[in-house]
């Protein structure tokens, strides 16, 4: 991609293909069947898409209990101090009601509130995540929402429950309702509620591409936070660059899934070069090693060389990446000119892996490309700016005759008149 760059360079730039239009009519059957006949559908659902038999879906307390008891304590102290720190940063963001006097007597406050009831969705999948139910509960806790509830697909092993260290993780983090269903049948149940779990307010969390197409199907019947893709790292590097470090960073997101994306952007041929050498030896020593060789060899990934960093940054901007990784020299200052990424990691010793855990940043983030119009999940993602408008007689009256003049403007003279009824005189046009 050297010399002039594309004016459409958003779109020949390396993405996995995510089809989730095509997957709608798939879950619309799922969600309706949900919808009529609730807790049965879903179990019924979860025995034909996971191979699991359940006889309810909400997780027994004993169960989370257990987990927790049985929990690795090395597991344990990571994930309680993954909680610690996601709960300071977390903590910082939430906002605090603000009251403006607009006119003597006029008043508008803007209040926070967080919504009713979130439903948070945890993968459970090719591999596990306990880190993600870390990520879902504190913003929520933090916003303060009332009630919520935790779901991860069955598990055949397990008995028909989420594998025990999302249980673990849950019981750490206090959660009571956890239920074990997956896929778009999970985001139905929290839609329409069934006889075993009430409806929520909003869906949460990470899933494949039938929870993709579930959220967007149900958009508008719940809230959402966005339509996770596959998992996605850019890397904008320079000469500077450890192309050990490079090649692991790129390998660990492929880690997650075959259509996982890895893209290196960088001005550097050596550099380049000394990822592309690095990346077999380090890929075959992986316990994944077939399913990342997959990933890095799709249309996904890709090594992206650039004439200088200055190109590198409107290629990187135009990639929106999920995880975006700076790696080069003064590289905080490179990263402060960043303006479309989920998440940005700073230099050789701020790589993904720890804002995956331990960052206290949040890793459930827009992929796809999103990120040049939304941002990941925060406490922000559960809270509703609700306006609150008090104004007295006298302030009313000095509104009046501007309300009046532009009701009219807008043919709707009821409006005006709405102000007028609180008054014995008439408002002068």
């Amino acid at each position: 991609m050297r010399g002039s760059l594309p004016p459409d360079l958003r779109d020949v730039l390396p993405r996995a293909e995510l089809d989730v239009e095509a997957a709608l009519e798939k879950v619309r059957p799922i969600c309706e069947d949900v919808r009529h006949r609730g807790a049965a559908a879903v179990r019924e659902l979860t025995a034909r898409f996971d191979g699991v038999e359940i006889s309810t879906t909400r997780v027994p307390a004993e169960a989370i209990v257990t987990a927790l008891d049985e929990l690795d304590p090395k597991v344990r102290a990571a994930l309680e101090e993954s909680i610690r720190r996601a709960r300071l940063v977390h903590r910082d963001q939430r906002r605090a009601d603000v009251t403006t006097q607009v006119v003597p007597g006029g008043t508008v406050t803007e209040r926070w509130v967080p919504v009713d009831r979130v439903g948070l969705y945890v993968p459970g999948g090719r591999a596990v995540y306990p880190s993600s139910v870390v990520m879902n509960v504190v913003p929520a806790q933090e916003a303060g929402v009332p009630s919520l509830a935790v779901t991860s697909p069955a598990q055949r092993e397990f008995g028909g429950l989420p594998h025990p260290s999302i249980l673990a993780a849950c019981a750490l983090l206090g959660v009571e309702e956890v239920y074990s269903v997956g896929g778009a049948q999970a985001v139905a149940m929290f839609a329409y509620g069934t006889e075993e779990c009430p409806p929520a307010t909003m869906v949460t969390g990470p899933g494949n591409i039938w929870v993709a197409a579930a959220k967007r199907l149900l958009k508008g019947r719940i809230g959402i936070d966005s339509e996770a893709g596959p998992t996605e790292i850019a890397i904008l590097a320079d000469a500077t660059a450890d192309p050990v470090h490079v090649a692991a960073d790129l390998i660990s997101q492929a880690e997650h899934d075959v259509i996982a994306a890895a893209v290196l952007v960088t001005d550097s041929e050596e550099l380049a070069e000394g990822v592309e050498k690095e990346l077999p030896a380090q890929v075959a020593a992986t316990r994944h090693s077939e399913r990342i060789a997959e990933a890095l060899a799709g249309r996904q990934s890709a090594i992206v060389l650039v004439d200088d960093l200055e190109a590198g940054l409107k290629v990187v901007d135009a990639y929106a990446a999920e995880h975006l990784e700076i790696q080069t020299a003064d590289a905080a200052a490179v990263a402060a000119r960043v303006r479309n990424a989920g998440a940005v990691f700073v230099g050789p010793y701020a790589p993904v892996s720890l804002g995956d855990y331990l960052a206290g940043s949040n890793h459930v983030l827009p992929t796809g490309g999103c990120a040049c119009h939304s941002g990941g999940l925060s406490v922000q993602t559960f809270l509703r700016g609700v306006h609150v408008v008090d104004y007295s007689r006298e302030a009313l009256a000095e509104a009046a005759a501007h309300v009046t003049v532009l009701a009219d403007a807008e043919d709707l003279p009821a409006h005006g008149a709405a102000v007028r009824a609180r008054f014995d005189w008439q408002v002068p046009s």
